[in-house]
């Protein structure tokens, strides 16, 4: 497979998770933030689809941003690197959600709501 036809049909999800009793994510962290690449025909679809794969994996998703699919964000004018097109051309190719990142969220301890006499 290659091309851009292979991907069109890759959705970008960027996932909000919170914590969740053994769910491996680093100590101190309130959360975390995966990027994924759904292949999909529909966007409620790539995200039923990633939430559940997120839930089963231990993880407690809160909220989904979708940035559409790699057709959509080529007709948008954005630039796709290629490593990206490969990861999509992966979640194709093995019909899964690929998380590409992964950053731990931590609260502000600043921002206590205390304040500055």
């Amino acid at each position: 497979m290659s091309g851009a036809s292979d991907i069109d049909h890759v959705f970008s999800l960027l996932v909000e998770v919170g914590r969740r009793k053994g769910d491996d994510l680093p100590e101190g962290a309130s959360g975390a933030a995966l990027f994924c690449y759904v292949p999909a025909r529909k966007e409620d679809e790539a995200v039923r689809e990633t939430v559940a794969i997120l839930k089963d994996a231990g993880l407690a998703p809160l909220e989904v941003t979708s940035y559409g699919t790699f057709r959509e964000r080529k007709e948008a004018g954005q630039e796709i690197a290629e490593e990206e097109a490969e990861l999509m051309r992966r979640a194709v190719e093995q019909d899964a959600v690929v998380i590409a990142e992964m950053q731990p969220l931590y609260e502000d301890k600043t921002k206590s709501g205390a304040k500055d006499d």
